[in-house]
Order: structure tokens, then sequence, then C-alpha cells
């Protein structure tokens, strides 16, 4: 078992998941077919198990092969991580890149800049997978994760790429209907959509005046009806009129400027969610990494206020 794994199968076996199909393999690596297969095929020979199902029409990967996958892209990474670090890599940044974000903003930001990422670095491949809550830090999943707010692992770092303030709004209709709160505790009267997201207390709103030793903070325990854990739909329910919403300022600035919502209690703040771009220590120095993260930076740039 000493040659169970051998150096050139991660790297094939990376391009065969990515491909999902021994055809598609086949055409990325530039051999035939039956080359892929009989590669694969001793590939598990040599393991001992079974790491793709194959049938005539698809392949998937089993729980084995997903656990080879997970670690092969890994070994890959930290291999071009070493390259970077050493110079020895090329000067083009290239390699896997995986990115997470969360779903809304993911949805519409992050995803329409990786498709222009992806035009001008052809050989960097960029997995993206959104998310509701973010995954842990200390877990080795994703190279980039997109997140609000600083994180407070020292182990990584946190490049700050936009800001982002969190307004309270509701639809003019909510309001005609059922009044302007004046003061925060006046939002204990009102029905307010619930987001559960993360790891804040869902329904405690913070909300502050004045500056410096003048800072009062009221955190206004919040009720309604209504509550999911997508932004998206909480926006359309406060379009519907259905209560006021907290959400972030990049979400509903359109629906702002059109008066489809009306910002709520404008002289009180909430506590900032600032984007961040967060990646461990060890991949400061690889190319794909850096380009991303300035790429994603320069893209927010003229939002800086």
């Amino acid at each position: 078992m000493a040659d169970a794994i051998q150096p050139a199968d991660l790297g094939f076996f990376s391009a065969l998941a990515s491909a999902g199909s021994l055809s598609a393999a086949a055409r990325e690596l530039g051999i035939t077919t039956p080359a892929v297969s009989k590669h694969l095929a001793l590939m598990e020979a040599r393991v001992g198990i079974l790491l793709v199902n194959r049938t005539t029409r698809r392949m998937s990967l089993t729980p084995e092969g997903e656990l080879y996958l997970a670690h092969a892209r890994r070994i890959l990474g930290e291999i071009q991580d070493m390259e970077d670090l050493l110079g020895v890599s090329k000067s083009t940044p290239q390699g896997l890149l995986r990115v997470n974000a969360t779903l809304g903003f993911g949805r519409s930001h992050i995803a329409p800049l990786i498709s222009r990422f992806a035009r001008q670095y052809p050989q960097v491949e960029v997995q993206l997978q959104l998310s509701v809550n973010p995954p842990p830090l200390t877990e080795d999943t994703f190279d980039v994760c997109i997140r609000f707010g600083a994180p407070p692992d020292a182990r990584v770092i946190a490049r700050r790429i936009a800001p982002n303030r969190r307004l309270l709004c509701a639809s003019p209709a909510y309001l005609q209907q059922h009044g302007t709160p004046k003061v925060p505790h006046d939002l204990t009267q009102h029905q307010c959509i619930g987001i559960r997201q993360g790891d804040e207390a869902y329904g405690l709103w913070r909300l502050s005046t004045g500056r410096g030793a003048k800072l009062q903070t009221e955190a206004i325990k919040t009720r309604g009806n209504l509550s999911t854990n997508d932004g998206e739909i909480a926006v359309n329910w406060a379009l519907d009129g259905h209560g006021i919403l907290l959400r972030a300022e990049w979400d509903i600035q359109r629906y702002l400027d059109s008066g489809r919502l009306v910002e709520v209690l404008p002289g009180y703040s909430t506590p900032d969610a600032d984007i961040h771009a967060v990646y461990p220590q060890r991949h400061q120095s690889a190319a794909r990494v850096r380009s991303f993260v300035d790429f994603v930076a320069q893209a927010f740039q003229p939002q800086r206020g």
C-alpha cells in the first residue's frame, strides 16, 4: 500500500470530478475516454475502494471519493501556495480558487464579479458556493470567504472591501396604515420582519444615537408574524407592506431611491456590518487569492464614500 496514492492521481481526480463525466474529463485532459477509465480503475485498485459510481450516462463520487477529492484539492492548493511563496510559480494566477459568500450578496454581487474575473484570469478555476450561514473559519473548506463584519479569528486576514450600513425600512403603505415609529421603543408595537441568519440574536435590534461618551444604545426585542432565513424574501415582504425590516443598505438602496421603501428612524444607527474578504494567513502569498481579493476590492472602490 506504499504507492496506494500517487501524486499524479490528485490532479487527475480533481479534473475528473470537475468535468462530471469520463468523456468530459478526457476532453479536458487531452486523452481518450478509455485512458481516463483505465487511470481511474488503476487508482481504485491501488487504494482498494470504489471512488466513482459509473453509469452509461453519468458518474457520481462515492463517500470515499468525496473524501479523496477534498484532500486532493487541499493538497494541490498547498502545493500551489508553496510555489507562490518560493517564487517558482508562473506570474499568472492559476489553480483552484474556492469562494464562499452569502446567498443574496453572493448571487447579486459576487457571482457577476467572478464572471468578469474568469475572463481576465482564465487559468484560475473558480468554485463558488453560496450559503445562508458562513462556514467556520477554522475549516479548510474555502480559500476566500466574503463575510459581513470583521471576523474575530486572528488566524485569518480580513480585508475590508466595502462599507455596509444596515437600515430600518418599510413600505409607504405599511407606514400609512400603522404609523411611523418616532423612537426605538415604538418598534415593539409594530410588525417587524425577522431574518434568522448567522449567530446574531434573532429579533434583537440595537439602535444607537450620539457618539463617543454620549453614545446611547437601546436593544429592542421585536416581534412579527413573518420570519425567514432568506434576505431577498424578507425584502419582498417589506415591499408588500408586511412590516418593518432591518436590512443591509446594498440590498435595499434601489428601493429607497425609487420610493418603494422608506427609511424608518433615520436618526438612529445600527451596528455596522462592513463587507470583508476573509482568507487564511497561509494564503496571503497565493497569486490566485491575491488577484481575486484585489479584483473584488477594486470593483467596490466607486461605492466607497
